[in-house]
């Protein structure tokens, strides 16, 4: 999935998508069907790990959460950021990169198409959510290190 590719989704969500100059440390904002991503932000990939987090918050956030003092506005924060990692790489994605060869957190990323920070994020993700390991589709994912064995049955 490219930067191009979740544009089109936020698209058919009727969400308007928007690159602009922000202030330094502002990555992306949603707010009532207008997603913006900073214009300095130089590449596609990491356009798109932040427009992910930011349909995250289409998807799962109420009200204005500007405000990170709050509590409540932290927590909307991390489950959209959740809603990203799970969108952009799913627990087959991870299996399936594993059979393509890759072998290194970067070459993962590079496989995934996103930056190696939302991959070690998302990984960090997984390990809270299932603790050492998943299982999917017939194999066991270990989060740390990134390993994927594939179950042998036989009876």
């Amino acid at each position: 999935m490219t930067y191009e590719d979740l544009i089109c989704e936020a698209n058919s969500e009727n969400i308007e998508v928007y690159e602009i100059n922000f202030p330094k440390g502002i990555k992306g904002l949603y707010c009532d069907g207008y997603i913006s991503i900073n214009k300095k932000i130089e590449t596609a990939k990491e356009k798109k790990c932040i427009l992910a987090e930011e349909l995250g918050h289409y998807h799962t956030s109420v009200g204005n959460i500007i405000d990170m003092k709050n509590i409540s506005n932290r927590k909307q924060e991390l489950i959209a950021r959740k809603w990203g990692y799970e969108r952009l790489i799913p627990l087959k994605l991870l299996v399936q990169a594993s059979f393509k060869c890759c072998t290194s957190l970067y070459e993962l990323a590079e496989y995934l198409d996103v930056t190696e920070e939302f991959l070690k994020d998302t990984l960090q993700y997984y390990t809270n959510k299932y603790g050492l390991y998943a299982e999917v589709d017939n194999c066991c994912i270990y989060f740390n290190p990134l390993s994927v064995y594939k179950f042998n049955y036989e009876g």
